[in-house]
């Protein structure tokens, strides 16, 4: 029988898919919930806002040689089992010093090599991650944009508890200043979607335009703009 997995532990796995140090089984688990489960779309988006910045400005560090002595005593190690990946590999500082300076920047640099490697978007300079809050005129309530340049999409969650009729659609608009609005494509009104993006609407996206959501006819805008109401807009900012 499977174990439900707690909030706690779904919290800290989006985190890691965040610093990219899960597995590619992994991270489809994680991308599969965050369509279904709006907390996971919501942990995803803060832990994103919340680490992101780590990537900014940061240069390697090499620890002081005593660090690695003292830690290989702790651990019972010797000195003949050292090895140099060991001491090398950043995947080693984020579980031994997480909360330290050193294993913050660490984790910045692996992020960003991994992403690297893995990926085949080049994503536009000061774009690396955005966020855009979409209010809704006189409710409270507002759909979140996640701009992953890295992934090159855009993850949208709803408000909770919205609501449209069966025959409609909400359709995802950005807004260039004094340009009409571009389509983005149909999105679920009542949970998280994920909006993959080209790299010409990647480097728009970075001039940090307008966003908005408009409510259409199902499956979307007839002409190619906008033809209902404006449900929610708000602009694109960087993190």
């Amino acid at each position: 029988m499977n174990t439900p997995i707690s909030p706690d532990d779904k919290d800290l796995r989006c985190a890691e898919y965040v610093l990219g140090v899960l597995s590619d089984e992994e991270r489809r688990e994680i991308e599969l919930a965050m369509q279904q489960e709006a907390d996971v779309a919501e942990s995803l988006a803060r832990w994103q806002a919340r680490l992101m910045p780590l990537n900014e400005d940061v240069a390697e560090v090499t620890p002081p040689s005593h660090v690695w002595d003292r830690l290989q005593a702790q651990l019972g190690w010797t000195r003949t089992g050292r090895r140099a990946g060991l001491w090398n590999s950043l995947s080693f500082w984020r579980w031994t010093g997480l909360t330290s300076v050193v294993a913050a920047c660490a984790l910045a640099i692996f992020l960003t090599r991994s992403v690297l490697l893995h990926e085949t978007v080049t994503p536009p300079a000061g774009a690396q991650y955005l966020v855009a809050t979409l209010e809704r005129q006189g409710a409270g309530a507002a759909w979140t944009a996640t701009v992953d340049a890295q992934h090159a999409q855009i993850v949208v969650v709803p408000p909770r508890d919205f609501v449209i009729a069966s025959n409609h659609s909400t359709q995802m608009w950005m807004i260039p200043p004094g340009s009409k609005p571009i389509s983005l494509g149909v999105i679920d009104a009542q949970h998280p979607t994920i909006v993959p993006v080209a790299q010409a609407q990647l480097q728009q996206l970075a001039a940090q335009p307008t966003l908005a959501v408009s409510l259409e006819p199902q499956g979307g805008s007839p002409t190619g703009q906008p033809t209902g109401p404006v449900l929610a807009a708000g602009p694109v900012k960087g993190i």
